[in-house]
């Protein structure tokens, strides 16, 4: 048997993209809409698997594949309708932890522009390069993803 004690570190990141549509629009395809442009390099759990996201306190972001398999993303801690969503997620070893995710989803509009800004704060067995490759990976997930999708409509 190996016993190794690692101290706990935070790590923080903030990230803003600029998506041409209106807030509303923007809430819309991030609580309704994610399976639609959710990258397929973030699926988890399995090809053909879909995503959903219940935006209420005590409501998750989960990953479902047909034949039982899932994965819970992130559970919500606080939803402010067309404002914000606060998630708590973890990281397993195999992602980078163990470490606690607290992920901050923000909208703000002016005229028919949205800005969402994306904080994320890890805790755990992380470094500047976790924080780094997740910020890496918000990029991709909401300034490709969901920015091109709603952008496309």
């Amino acid at each position: 048997m190996s016993i190794e004690t690692k101290p706990a570190k935070c790590v923080q990141s903030e990230l803003e993209i600029a998506i041409e549509a209106p807030v509303g629009r923007v809430w819309r395809a991030l609580v309704e809409e994610i399976d639609a442009w959710w990258l397929p390099d973030f699926r988890v759990v399995g090809e053909g698997s879909v995503l959903s996201l219940d935006a209420r306190a005590g409501g998750g972001l989960v990953e479902r594949l047909e034949g039982g398999g899932s994965l819970l993303w992130y559970t919500v801690q606080m939803c402010v309708p067309e404002t914000s969503l606060h998630l708590v997620g973890h990281l397993a070893p195999e992602w980078g932890g163990p470490a606690i995710s607290m992920l901050e989803l923000a909208l703000e509009g002016s005229g028919g522009h949205t800005r969402l800004r994306v904080r994320d704060a890890l805790f755990g067995n992380v470094n500047e390069s976790t924080g780094g490759s997740q910020c890496e990976g918000w990029q991709a997930l909401f300034g490709r993803g969901l920015r091109e999708h709603v952008e496309a409509r």
